[in-house]
């Protein structure tokens, strides 16, 4: 795989790896941060309805505390009237014009009988011989405790003083075309045997808390918040005891408040679970009916649950069409740089290859390569640059050897010709001179021996004797020069050898060298 290849495909491996990387990190923290707005949104609503149940409750107690006051005076003021007078002694003519007089809904009067409290006296008559002991054995021991003049303790009534208590509104099971809620006191007149039963209607707390009660604060959740599917108030108790929802007092109910519709067995099991530990805030994902639901129970006080259900895919779309834009944006920018940094590294490879190509052609000879590289000035074009001036430079050098070369390839052949021709005419000339000089001796020694012959004869003639002395000496130096002649023709015949061999071998050198650089291509 070449360079290229290898670099663009670990460019582009790179590319992938963090995108991928990048994209589960964004998924991470895109996951946590729609599970925190959701637990936050869930939280702010929660804590919205939490305190408008609060302030309606605060607002409901002191509403029927003022109607607790008011049916315990209207209670006294029906024992007053009766003075005391046994139950043998009152009719319930008698409690019926008590009751208009004193503007009550009704009164029955209780009293013990075989074992069991019986309502004795009523102004409805259905509820004469209404025995309590089967039906309410609570009621029957509140009764007992207030007949001793003693004091119901206040977290199980509504009002509680020496002799009477008052029961909290009730909602009334004959009505079920309105709801009618009524408000029943139990009263102990001193010297009595018997508990003064006074009820009236107390609507006033059911409408106030139809018009800023809980329900009211649920829907306008509801409204106000888009991402808003579900919240109800719950009772776990119910859950886990369906049969305590069946009794009509007190009236405990799964949904105590709002609609709980989009529920699920996972709800049922954690509420349930909650009636036998101490709940704490629990918060989950869940699809019920395709809808992608964000669900929080938050525990309140009395028990009670606050069910929020938040429409995660709608609370999710805009932090996941923002983490799309930011995943997008970032792929496209490494795609940007990927595609910039694969443009830049494949200029940078095809100036190197083009070095490359110079170099190999300088490798096998051909000293007229060159490469063109332009990357502003760079290192690679100041490389092309440098071996460029190189190629040339050897070129040059290459160039004006092959020149020289050239001509001592000549000269050495004209030097060998004339070599040759000069040995050839000194042999002859060396010849001809070693002949004259030796016929010239013959001829000299001749005619020194003639002379000496004359000379001989005059030998008392001094001059004649001086002049046989120098006759030898003659003839030897006629000798020495006949021998210096003949061995400078040698020594030169011999020079003129030489540098015809010399001239053979420079030519051959010559030779050798242009065909070593015939093995260049150079430029002429």
């Amino acid at each position: 795989m070449s360079l290229r290849k290898q670099f663009i495909t670990r460019m582009l491996l790179i590319l992938i790896m963090i995108s991928i990387l990048s994209g589960a990190i964004q998924g991470y923290i895109l996951y946590l941060k729609i599970n925190d707005d959701s637990k936050q949104q869930a939280l702010i609503m929660a804590h919205s309805i939490e305190q408008g149940i609060n302030e309606t409750d605060l607002a409901s107690k002191n509403i029927e505390h003022q109607i607790d006051l008011k049916l315990e005076l209207h209670a006294k003021r029906i024992g007053d009237r009766l003075q005391g007078r046994q139950l043998a002694n009152i009719t319930s003519d008698d409690l019926v014009k008590l009751r208009d007089e004193i503007g009550v809904t009704g009164i029955t009067l209780i009293a013990q009988q075989d074992n069991d409290y019986v309502n004795i006296r009523s102004t409805d008559p259905k509820d004469v011989g209404f025995g309590w002991k089967k039906v309410s054995p609570e009621a029957v021991a509140s009764y007992e405790v207030i007949l001793k003049d003693g004091k119901i303790p206040k977290d199980k009534v509504s009002y509680s003083a020496d002799g009477i208590f008052t029961l909290f509104s009730a909602q009334s099971g004959s009505h079920t075309d309105k709801p009618q809620f009524f408000k029943y006191s139990y009263y102990h007149a001193p010297n009595t045997n018997y508990i003064i039963n006074a009820y009236i209607e107390s609507s006033e707390v059911y409408n106030f808390i139809q018009k800023v009660g809980t329900d009211t604060w649920i829907r306008n959740v509801l409204k106000e918040n888009q991402y808003a599917k579900e919240i109800a108030i719950l009772d776990p108790r119910v859950f886990a005891d369906p049969s305590l929802g069946e009794k009509m007092y007190p009236p405990l109910k799964q949904v105590v408040n709002g609609e709980y519709l989009l529920r699920s067995d996972k709800d049922s099991a954690f509420l349930k679970q909650t009636t036998n530990q101490k709940p704490v805030e629990t918060t989950y994902i869940e699809k019920i009916n395709g809808h992608s639901l964000y669900k929080m129970f938050l525990p309140m006080d009395e028990g009670r649950v606050i069910y929020i259900a938040l429409d995660y895919k709608k609370l999710s779309a805009p932090l996941y069409k923002y983490s799309f834009i930011l995943i997008t944006s970032g792929f496209i920018s490494l795609l940007a740089l990927f595609m910039l940094t694969a443009n830049f590294f494949n200029k940078i490879y095809r100036n190197i290859q083009q070095i490359i190509i110079q170099i190999k052609k300088l490798e096998s000879g051909d000293l007229t390569a060159k490469s063109s590289v332009t990357d502003g000035g760079g290192e690679l074009s100041d490389l092309s640059d440098s071996t460029n001036k190189m190629a040339n430079t050897l070129n040059q050098l290459l160039t004006d050897t092959h020149e020289k070369a050239t001509k001592t390839d000549r000269l050495s052949v004209l030097l060998e010709n004339e070599a040759n021709q000069s040995v050839e005419k000194v042999f002859t000339m060396s010849m001809e001179t070693t002949s004259n000089a030796r016929d010239s001796i013959e001829e000299i020694y001749v005619f020194l021996s003639q002379v000496e012959e004359q000379l001989q004869s005059q030998s008392d003639n001094p001059k004649a004797k001086v002049i046989l002395d120098k006759m030898d000496m003659m003839r030897s130096m006629a000798d020495q020069r006949v021998h210096t002649t003949t061995e400078m023709t040698i020594t030169l015949s011999d020079l003129f050898k030489s540098l015809h061999g010399q001239s053979s071998e420079l030519s051959e050198l010559s030779n050798s060298l242009l065909n070593q650089l015939a093995k260049f291509k150079l430029a002429r």
